[in-house]
């Protein structure tokens, strides 16, 4: 399949460069023949002086073709450069475009005995590769337009197949098994009766039972969803055609309607079958009014809705759909009849994570210190791919220092790596920015370690990675699944910690906070408009996805929201500011550790408060 690949892609370049060639060769002939003719004009006569010069007796040869309304004179006299040189004949030469062919004959036989003039005729097939060309560049606007149109439908893929095809008269087969997913049980659960379907649909029929048309799987991207439509192909054996949604839309109008209804025809014809349509909402986005691009979406998505309602009860054909925005999706897509089952993928809890850190471990070698309950505990709210790719990062680190097997400091290391960044411990920084550094991640440390709420400090570093100039890190000790007022409000506390730092200890404020500010103006922000977490404007929700929405509320709603934001985050600095001022000492032997190790463990941070 991979060479049938290489060779389609192969003679798609080959029909291009084909292309450009010929349009390259009709550019250099229109060329030649457009130069052709300037220069030809250049040597132009009109008819009048050449019968004033015929007159005169200063033309010594004429030279006629036969069939053509043109002839070609020479000069007796000479009016610029040496007798016999090639500049000199050429200038001798000029061309005339007469009104009558016989008339000038008749002329020219009487001049033929009185001035002794030579008369020359030649056959018309010495015009003819001129005529050629001059056809060609009459030609070139037309086939230009061609040629490009094939190159656009050659490139946009135009009339070719885009999905692909795993089982049936595919030699391809789909080798992913439900065994190669963890920390997906119940979803897994869930998906085993339709691969049972698949396999036996006679005794379900039998039974009076319907099978659900069509299962719609979201969540954040890399929870597994594509992963889980590979294993149900796997388990049940079935052909798999499998698209994403965005390669329905093309440029050209109507594309998309005919690529969904080619789709279904031939899930139909090798039913029974699997259908899936990865990233669904660039295709199946709510329906507008608009023109132009969106009335192309909406024509495709309704003959989505056409042939989810259209399989006849012997069709076995069961559409999977993925996407990580459900809520963007048209709501006749989410009846019973079309996707009947919407499962939720979530983020793996503590248990999921170990097992899915230990099915990646299974062909890489790890040292006896690695712990992966600990790893699990401290990538709370990872995803399945965000796992996998710390696992990668701890072999590449291990391979790179040396190692004969991954240690636990290379997965402490893939973790920073991945969640704040690569580390910079070459960079050079001076040492006004260094001490603002220090200061600014020691009140992160020192606020966090005064709030209830706020889980144990796991590191604190002034090496710079990825963009931040430092990092505190956290212990994520639990999963949780709903958080707190009070747990909100002092994770703004702790984020504005380093801006109160920079302040009561340097009395000085810098562009270091910016996404500290950044994410705890997020909260706020959510805490009035989505939570309904405050007192005054009571628990309403002001999440719209129309602005124009808000007017309902009043405008005196929307300046109460800036306004409980503004209190919410100065509140939050002026706490940061008071936790500092009763711990300064505290906070300057923080900073100052920092400043000659630049990163201190959680250990080392927990003898400051002994």
């Amino acid at each position: 399949m991979k060479d049938n690949k290489e060779n389609k892609e192969n003679n798609k370049n080959k029909v291009i460069y084909s292309i450009v060639c010929i349009i390259l060769f009709i550019a250099v002939i229109a060329g030649m023949l457009y130069y052709g003719k300037i220069s030809q004009k250049d040597r132009e006569l009109a008819y009048t002086e050449l019968i004033q010069d015929m007159n005169q007796g200063k033309i010594e040869k004429i030279q006629m073709t036969t069939g053509s309304a043109s002839v070609t004179i020479t000069y007796k006299t000479l009016e610029n450069g040496e007798p016999g040189t090639e500049e000199n004949e050429k200038d001798r030469q000029k061309r005339v475009i007469v009104p009558s062919v016989q008339a000038f004959i008749e002329l020219v036989q009487t001049k033929v005995d009185e001035n002794g003039l030579e008369i020359e005729l030649t056959q018309e097939s010495t015009n003819q590769l001129l005529k050629v060309a001059e056809t060609l560049f009459s030609l070139l606007p037309t086939i230009l337009l061609v040629a490009l149109m094939l190159m656009i439908f050659k490139m946009q893929g135009f009339g070719g197949d885009k999905e692909k095809v795993y089982g049936g008269e595919s030699n391809k087969k789909s080798d992913v098994r439900f065994k190669d997913i963890a920390g997906l049980d119940e979803e897994k659960g869930e998906l085993i009766e339709i691969v049972d379907f698949l396999k036996k649909p006679q005794a379900y029929l039998d039974m009076g039972a319907k099978i659900p048309r069509g299962i719609l799987l979201y969540g954040k991207p890399g929870t597994g969803k594509t992963l889980i439509a590979k294993a149900i192909a796997g388990e049940a054996g079935v052909p798999f055609i499998s698209m994403s949604g965005s390669e329905f839309i093309e440029m050209f109008a109507g594309l998309g309607a005919s690529r969904v209804r080619k789709l279904f025809d031939k899930a139909k014809k090798m039913s029974p079958a699997i259908i899936f349509i990865d990233e669904i909402d660039a295709i199946g986005a709510r329906r507008t009014s608009n023109s132009g691009a969106e009335t192309e979406n909406n024509q495709t998505l309704n003959q989505l809705l056409v042939e989810m309602d259209g399989f006849d009860t012997e069709e076995t054909v069961i559409v999977l759909a993925a996407t990580n925005r459900p809520e963007m999706l048209d709501k006749a897509l989410l009846r019973p009849g079309r996707f009947d089952r919407q499962i939720t993928i979530p983020t793996p809890d503590l248990n999921g994570r170990e097992a899915i850190l230990k099915l990646h471990s299974e062909n890489k070698k790890f040292a006896d210190d690695v712990d992966f309950r600990s790893i699990a505990g401290d990538t709370a709210g990872f995803t399945g791919a965000e796992l996998a790719n710390i696992l990668n990062e701890a072999a590449i680190i291990a391979t790179r220092e040396n190692h004969n097997a991954i240690t636990n400091d290379d997965v402490e290391n893939a973790v920073k790596k991945v969640t704040v960044g690569l580390e910079k411990a070459n960079r050079v920084i001076s040492d006004k920015d260094k001490k603002l550094t220090a200061y600014h991640e020691a009140g992160h440390a020192v606020v966090s370690k005064f709030l209830e709420t706020q889980t144990d400090v796991k590191e604190v570093s002034i090496i710079p990675r990825g963009a931040a100039g430092g990092y505190t890190m956290y212990k994520t000790n639990e999963d949780k699944y709903y958080v707190s007022k009070t747990e909100l409000l002092e994770k703004m506390v702790a984020l504005m910690g380093g801006r109160a730092a920079e302040k009561v200890a340097l009395n000085e404020i810098s562009t270091g906070a910016s996404n500290d500010i950044e994410v705890a103006t997020g909260i706020a922000k959510d805490m009035l408009t989505v939570y309904g977490m405050d007192d005054k404007l009571g628990p309403v929700s002001l999440k719209v996805d129309d602005p124009y929405e808000l007017q309902i509320f009043g405008e005196h709603v929307i300046d109460e929201v800036g306004n409980q934001i503004q209190v919410l985050i100065e509140n939050a600095y002026v706490t940061a500011q008071r936790i500092l001022l009763e711990n300064m000492e505290t906070l300057d032997k923080v900073a100052q550790a920092l400043l000659e190790r630049e990163k201190i463990s959680s250990e080392e941070f927990e003898k400051f408060f002994e």
